[in-house]
């Protein structure tokens, strides 16, 4: 091997540059995105140390750890380095990441569209099909189930009322949050968006149960039924 190519590997890094050693001693925070990313690779290529490989993935991303979040397997695949083990081991750790921020921002009441949205922006983050969620609430407008109903493709799901309302019947809800994503980014509901919703609304009346909005998410933001008063 070069001595040249040798001397790049973190091993002959000082210990303050070298990133587990630096996470030991400063702390987690203290970690730049590529030097945790780093860490999760454990090893990079023949050219290069897992930082650099690290820093690179990170570029072709934009240095966006969102946009890394919806990367596949076989995405991570393609760069030198990247194996399945370690492509499947990044999008395991984004994945509880994910997963640690659906649980720090779940509200037990929803008061506002907003507390619904923060309660399910973590459901849609890194999308790229469409998934319709429902929020079931008691009287009190607490939580009592989020439910996933459907799974879609790029340009819509089902969303079927045989599951909606048997799941709210189950859990015995008073009321009904739904909610769904546009990969597209539009927040403009289409006709079947509208038409859903004034189905569901009138069903929903017949069975002592309400719907009290529902959003539309992107990437960027959401629209509430509710707030606009399309109800």
């Amino acid at each position: 091997m070069d001595l040249s190519e040798d001397k790049r590997a973190i091993k002959f890094w000082s210990e303050d540059d070298r990133p587990r050693e630096k996470l030991m001693l400063k702390g987690r925070h203290a970690l730049s995105d590529s030097e945790l990313l780093a860490i999760l690779l454990g090893s990079g290529s023949r050219r290069q140390s897992a930082l650099e490989l690290a820093r690179d993935i990170l570029a072709s991303y934009g240095g966006d750890i969102n946009l890394l979040g919806r990367a596949s397997i076989a995405e991570l695949s393609r760069f030198p380095g990247i194996g399945q083990v370690k492509a499947v081991s990044i999008q395991a750790a984004l994945e509880l990441a994910q997963r640690r921020k659906i649980e720090g921002g779940r509200r037990q009441v929803i008061k506002s569209s907003q507390d619904a949205y923060d309660t399910l922006k973590a459901r849609f983050t890194d999308l790229s099909h469409e998934e319709f969620w429902v929020l079931y609430l008691n009287q009190a407008n607490k939580i009592i189930l989020e439910k996933q109903i459907s799974k879609g493709g790029l340009s819509g799901t089902v969303a079927d009322p045989r599951i909606i309302f048997k799941t709210g019947l189950e859990c015995g809800c008073s009321g009904l949050i739904l909610a769904h994503n546009h990969p597209s980014s539009s927040l403009k509901p289409s006709q079947a968006d509208l038409d859903l919703t004034r189905k569901l609304s009138l069903a929903a009346r017949n069975l002592d149960m309400r719907v009290l909005d529902h959003l539309i998410f992107t990437q960027q933001g959401f629209v509430s039924f509710a707030d606009e008063g399309w109800l």
